[in-house]
């Protein structure tokens, strides 16, 4: 492709502004169809919505459980990414395609680690509160 095709390609607009916004939400959408952990993180996110109404939390217990969810949502998006982008490439078992693939699944599974745990920080104090 020469300069001026690529320049054009990513010529701003606001139709391509409302068109990276509708794209963004398939990716969102595909993910929540096909991947079991998004489905559980989607789970996991709404039981702790839910406990920091009930409990009331303050505003930087919010802030921290609300970036430490987000961070697992983004990191298993890239994850199923990672994961497509490889089976496009390869349907054959390389070590390669192992190595991306089990270090995208290891990513999620930290990010989702470390979050349950920022869970548990926050929710356990006013659990032991209730006894």
């Amino acid at each position: 492709m020469n300069l001026k095709k690529q320049k054009d390609h990513k010529k701003m607009s606001f139709k391509r502004f409302l068109n990276s916004i509708k794209y963004s939400f398939e990716g969102l959408s595909y993910g929540y169809r096909n991947e079991q952990s998004l489905i559980l993180h989607g789970i996991c996110t709404i039981i702790a919505v839910l406990l920091g109404i009930i409990f009331q939390i303050n505003f930087w217990e919010w802030a921290v459980i609300i970036i430490s969810l987000v961070i697992v949502l983004a990191v298993e998006l890239l994850n199923t990414a990672i994961e497509a982008t490889v089976d496009l490439i390869t349907k054959e078992i390389h070590p390669l395609a192992k190595i991306a693939k089990d270090c995208g699944s290891a990513a999620a599974f930290v990010s989702s680690l470390v979050a349950t745990i920022i869970c548990l920080f926050v929710f356990i104090p006013y659990m032991i509160d209730l006894f």
